[in-house]
């Protein structure tokens, strides 16, 4: 680590403790050259994989986009933002722990789809209609007659 202050690269850790939950190493650092202190943070930086699109074009995960599709489908329901986002947390460590570089949309969804249909039904139905392409009112009674004729996990 460069000091911040003359710019050598010999510095010692004083001290280490972790922070933010343990999501974080705060160190104090001490320069071998000119004795000044500082202190620095250190994180672990996972990436997100790259999405493949339908089309086969690919994107840069955006959490933004995939916290617009809950709060559409949560529109109105009794569902709290804490729920909501330990939700979209899950689907990102899921994503996180593949180790791919790169995923299909598609796993996405089934993905977000199993996380609302364990926050609310009609919030699942929602997201499913649109996700699906459902064509007619018989395919939604499908989904629904799926719904009830499946266990809750």
């Amino acid at each position: 680590m460069h000091c911040p202050f003359c710019g050598a690269d010999d510095t010692k850790v004083i001290d280490s403790r972790l922070v933010a939950d343990g999501d974080q190493i705060r160190r104090r650092r001490e320069c071998l050259s000119c004795r000044e202190r500082f202190t620095t943070y250190e994180i672990a930086e996972l990436l997100m994989p790259r999405v493949i699109k339908q089309d086969n074009s690919r994107e840069p995960f955006d959490d933004n986009k995939l916290r617009a599709g809950f709060s559409r489908a949560l529109e109105k329901r009794p569902v709290s933002a804490e729920s909501i986002e330990s939700a979209i947390n899950q689907i990102k460590h899921y994503l996180q722990s593949t180790g791919e570089r790169e995923i299909p949309a598609q796993i996405i969804g089934e993905k977000v789809m199993e996380q609302l249909r364990q926050l609310d039904e009609v919030a699942y139905v929602r997201f499913a209609s649109v996700y699906r392409r459902f064509k007619d009112i018989n395919e939604f009674r499908e989904e629904l007659d799926r719904l009830e004729n499946k266990p809750s996990e």
